[in-house]
């Protein structure tokens, strides 16, 4: 059962073996998004996912991350997806339409194709916030797109 008596209790399941994984990571800042991919990547092997089953592709940058997923949802051949990249602070306004943005257009993706996002788009206020993150953030989201994979069909 679960912590609850008498109540059914999914729990969470992270095997990623039979798993199809898709990648999309933003090239701009490619340092942090090269760190993210590689733990990433590291993770979903840990974790049984084989590397046939693991597609990565790279685009210009975040706004172009939500376009290129949903293309990869509708193909039908992803059980879960996965977006890396990195937006940092500079001293414009940009980086909240890109930040916002770029989240909104993932968050939509994943809600109108019913296919789990792992969203691994750093925003920070600096190169060194990113570069202390990104190994961790990386193996998170190869946690959850294999948790949420497991879980869809499970409910």
């Amino acid at each position: 059962m679960g912590r609850y008596d008498g109540i059914e209790e999914l729990e969470p399941d992270t095997k990623g073996t039979g798993l199809r994984i898709g990648i999309v990571m933003g090239r701009f800042n490619i340092d942090v998004g090269d760190g993210l991919l590689s733990s990433c990547t590291a993770g979903l092997l840990k974790h049984g996912v084989a590397q046939k089953d693991m597609r990565i592709v790279t685009v210009p940058g975040a706004l172009e991350i939500p376009l290129t997923l949903k293309k990869m949802a509708q193909s039908g051949k992803y059980d879960a997806l996965i977006a890396l990249g990195a937006v940092i602070r500079g001293e414009t306004y940009h980086f909240e339409i890109v930040s916002n943005e770029s989240s909104r257009g993932i968050t939509d993706v994943q809600l109108s194709t019913g296919v789990p996002i792992a969203n691994g788009i750093l925003t920070t206020e600096n190169d060194d916030q990113a570069e202390a993150r990104m190994a961790q953030k990386g193996l998170d989201c190869a946690i959850a797109a294999l948790e949420m994979a497991r879980l869809m069909p499970r409910l």
